[in-house]
C-alpha cells in the first residue's frame, strides 16, 4: 500500500502543476503574448490543442478522452502489483499527465469530453506542450528502461503493500 499511495501522490503533484501551470498560462498568455525563456529554444505562448502530440487527429477529441480514461483506469489497476519504487515513479508520473489531460478533455471548451488541452511551451517551434506531457514523456523513457533492464513491476500478490509476502522473506 505504501508504494501505491507513493504513486498516488506524485500523480497529484503532477495533476496539481500542470493544472496550475495552465490556470496562469491562459491568464497571462491569452492575449497572444509570447514570451521568451531561453532564445531559439523554448518561448511560452498558449495554444489550444483539440488533437494528440503535434495536433495528430484534430477531428476525433472524443477519441483521445476515451483513450485518456482508459490509461487513467490501466494505470491503477496495473498499480495493484506495485514493488518497485522506480516503477512507483513510473507510474505516478503517467498517471498524472494522463488524468490531467482526461480533466482537460472533460471540462474544457468546447464541450465535454471534447475539450482542448491546454499547451503553452513551445520547444523552439518544433512542438507545443505542457507540465502533463514532461511527465508523461519522463515516465515514458523511464518506463522503457526499466521494461529493457528487466525491473519487473511486481512479484504478482496484487496487494499493493509494497513488501515481500511474508513467505518470500
Amino acid at each position: 500500500m505504501r508504494l501505491y499511495a507513493g504513486m498516488l501522490v506524485l500523480a497529484a503533484v503532477v495533476l496539481l502543476a500542470d493544472q496550475a501551470s495552465k490556470l496562469w498560462a491562459v491568464s497571462a498568455l491569452s492575449g497572444g503574448e509570447r514570451v521568451t525563456v531561453i532564445p531559439g529554444l523554448i518561448r511560452l505562448r498558449l495554444l489550444y490543442n483539440p488533437g494528440a502530440a503535434f495536433s495528430i487527429g484534430e477531428g476525433a477529441t472524443w477519441v483521445f478522452t476515451i483513450a485518456s480514461a482508459a490509461t487513467v483506469v490501466g494505470i491503477l489497476y496495473a498499480a495493484r502489483r506495485l514493488r518497485s519504487p522506480a516503477w512507483t515513479v513510473v507510474l505516478g508520473a503517467l498517471l498524472g499527465g494522463a488524468f490531467s489531460h482526461l480533466l482537460d478533455r472533460l471540462f474544457r471548451p468546447p464541450a465535454f469530453a471534447r475539450g482542448h488541452v491546454v499547451d503553452f511551451i513551445d520547444y523552439g517551434g518544433l512542438f507545443v506542450g505542457n507540465v502533463a506531457d514532461i511527465a508523461l514523456t519522463c515516465g515514458c523513457v523511464l518506463l522503457a528502461l526499466l521494461t529493457l533492464r528487466g525491473v519487473p513491476l511486481g512479484d504478482g500478490s496484487g496487494d499493493g503493500s509494497g513488501e515481500e509476502p511474508a513467505d518470500r522473506r
